[in-house]
């Protein structure tokens, strides 16, 4: 990614959390904060997205709630993707670092990212080292 391109999305994403900050709604209590669960979220394939960052703020996808399940099946792995808006500038990144990074794990042979608007994302799916993360990027949530 150029590094104009890098700035577009760095200012881009600022702005969409500024906006989510100051968003009133947050989850009730019978809205599943995530897809799966967070003591489910482990393995390698777990480990590996919590690598990959956000290309607009130094985030893991996972952290920042935007990875919804990861299958495999064998060589086969699908991992579900939503994020935090229809307009996000840096899909294609997105996309491409999942399928990079998983690649290089062991018995990886395919990856398929599968993006998934439902349940929709909501700032409650930031887990709590996103949001210490966004804290000391200078969002406060």
């Amino acid at each position: 990614m150029s590094a104009t391109a890098v700035r577009k999305c760095e200012s881009a994403k600022v702005r969409e959390l500024e906006g989510l900050a100051l968003d009133s709604h947050d989850a009730t209590s019978h809205d599943r904060a995530y897809p799966v669960p967070p003591a489910e979220r482990t393995g390698p394939l777990w480990d590996a997205l919590r690598e990959v960052m956000d290309p607009e703020i130094p985030i893991s996808l996972v952290d920042l709630g935007l990875i919804y399940d990861i299958r495999q099946d064998g060589g086969q792995v699908e991992v579900d993707l939503t994020f935090t808006a229809t307009a996000c500038p840096c899909m294609a990144f997105i996309h491409y670092d999942i399928q990079d990074r998983l690649q290089r794990e062991p018995g990886v042979e395919e990856v398929k990212v599968i993006e998934t608007w439902t349940p929709a994302w909501t700032k409650s799916r930031i887990t709590p080292e996103g949001r210490e993360a966004l804290r000391k990027f200078g969002v406060s949530m």
